[in-house]
């Protein structure tokens, strides 16, 4: 049962030359409680999540997934005040994605869901 639970999902094929940013805005208050990153090789990818006025105030510095496994965040814990991250209706959402790390490996076949709960 989804409920009052909605995703958000981006992917960018292919090897990543450049940062990405993914950009949306929510129509209501919602909370992240679940991010799921990934890459389809071993990676230095680093991922930033927030509202575009403070983009690492909900996820700050997740490793991205490697090899097709991705990384979770779906603990309280795993997000920046150990809590939930709650959007206010009309925030503008920013994932940030640093596609090499520190100048390592760049991602190939970055994939990001996120998952929300309304309210």
């Amino acid at each position: 049962m989804q409920g009052t639970h909605f995703t958000v999902s981006y992917h960018v094929p292919g090897t990543l030359a450049a940062n990405e940013s993914f950009i949306f805005k929510v129509p209501f208050d919602c909370q992240l409680v679940a991010v799921s990153a990934n890459g389809s090789n071993a990676n230095n990818g680093i991922l930033d999540i927030g509202p575009s006025t403070n983009t690492d105030a909900a996820v700050d510095g997740m490793d991205v997934g490697d090899s097709d496994v991705p990384a979770i965040y779906d603990d309280k814990t795993d997000f920046e005040g150990d809590e939930y991250y709650h959007f206010v209706a009309g925030t503008i959402v920013e994932a940030l994605l640093d596609y090499d790390g520190a100048g390592g490996t760049a991602v190939h076949d970055f994939t990001l869901v996120m998952f929300f709960t309304e309210g």
